[in-house]
């Protein structure tokens, strides 16, 4: 899949230090993987959730943060949405953002 932005993870991790290898680890997976549907990232990240508007949101670090993308699967794309904390994933409406 084609991730946009690395920049959006590297502004995170810049003030969330403990987020950047997990962020890494996860980048590099979702870069070389190649997921057609919903079922395909489930099999991969079973604590994922599927939401309105093609959004995944991903569990990182163990629940302390979660990373929220839009995915296009027709054209291997994934658009970051949102990455933050568990607080401030709860203040955002994650299937429109």
């Amino acid at each position: 899949m084609r991730v946009i932005a690395l920049s959006t993870l590297r502004t995170f991790w810049t003030k969330h230090s403990r987020a950047e290898i997990p962020l890494r680890v996860w980048h590099a997976e979702a870069s070389r993987a190649q997921w057609k549907s919903p079922a395909e990232i489930k099999l991969a990240h079973r604590t994922a959730s599927f939401l309105a508007n093609n959004r995944v949101v991903f569990n990182i670090k163990g629940n302390d943060y979660r990373l929220v993308v839009a995915v296009h699967y027709n054209r291997t794309i994934m658009f970051i949405r949102f990455v933050g904390t568990h607080a401030q994933y709860d203040r955002i409406d994650a299937a429109t953002i």
